[in-house]
């Protein structure tokens, strides 16, 4: 049998006299949440705690709960809690079953924006293909390739494996970015198909591997792009915030 409420509440209760040194224990609710995949948060509201669990461990065990406990108790107050207590969350949430079900709530209830490849001045088919025939030897296999809904400034790609697409910025689509920085971007992307998420030791997921990092460097104007990026997106979006006003 599933553990009740009132015992994941006390699990919480001993978590925070662990980590408050006043020993005090607030009021604490705690309820299940219909999060898309493996999500969890705490929140202190006129000093009571709210508790929310993902739906997908409604089933979890008292013990994977008390490391659970231990792990969102110990963020608020910034400390780390202790690896034995984080191998507790982590050896249920990374069984095979618990991942495959994450990802198929994903893909039934998550939403992805999908636009067009084709851009104003940059194609994203072209570019994938020239890419994966230089750095790749055609062996990536292609997913859906889209510009973002919107323009945006600090995640200028992203891959979303459970959904199998890549989307770029649509604010590198312009004639003022170098065609470089765009083949750049993708190139990042498709670096996570070739070296997918990995989950260490102590439970945490590992999006850029050391083997990502020496892959990325492959790429033959890296850093021009990183230097370009660095320098011009701010400028970017100025530049786009004042076409909007226009």
């Amino acid at each position: 049998m599933p553990p009740t409420l009132q015992q994941i509440r006390e699990e919480y209760q001993q978590a925070f006299t662990k980590y408050d040194g006043l020993r005090r224990t607030p009021p604490i609710e705690v309820s299940f949440y219909p999060y898309v995949g493996i999500n969890h948060t705490i929140r202190i509201r006129e000093g009571s705690v709210y508790v929310r669990i993902g739906e997908i461990c409604r089933q979890m065990p008292l013990s994977a709960h008390r490391g659970l406990a231990h792990i969102l108790v110990a963020k608020l107050y910034r400390r780390k809690a202790p690896a034995e207590k984080r191998q507790l969350y982590s050896a249920y949430i990374d069984r095979p079953e618990i991942r495959d079900r994450a990802s198929d709530m994903k893909r039934e209830r998550g939403r992805k924006v999908v636009t067009s490849s084709e851009g104003t001045v940059y194609d994203l088919d072209s570019i994938f293909a020239a890419l994966n025939a230089r750095y790749f030897k055609r062996r990536v296999k292609k997913p859906v390739l889209t510009w973002s809904a919107r323009k945006t400034y600090r995640i200028l790609g992203h891959h979303d494996a459970t959904h199998g697409v890549i989307s770029i910025s649509r604010s590198l689509d312009s004639k003022s970015v170098p065609r470089f920085v765009v083949e750049y971007v993708m190139f990042h992307e498709m670096l996570h198909i070739v070296h997918p998420t990995k989950t260490d030791e102590n439970g945490r997921r590992l999006n850029h591997t050391p083997a990502f990092r020496r892959d990325e460097r492959k790429y033959f104007h890296f850093n021009a792009a990183e230097r370009w990026i660095e320098e011009n997106v701010r400028h970017l979006k100025r530049e786009d915030k004042k076409k909007a006003k226009a």
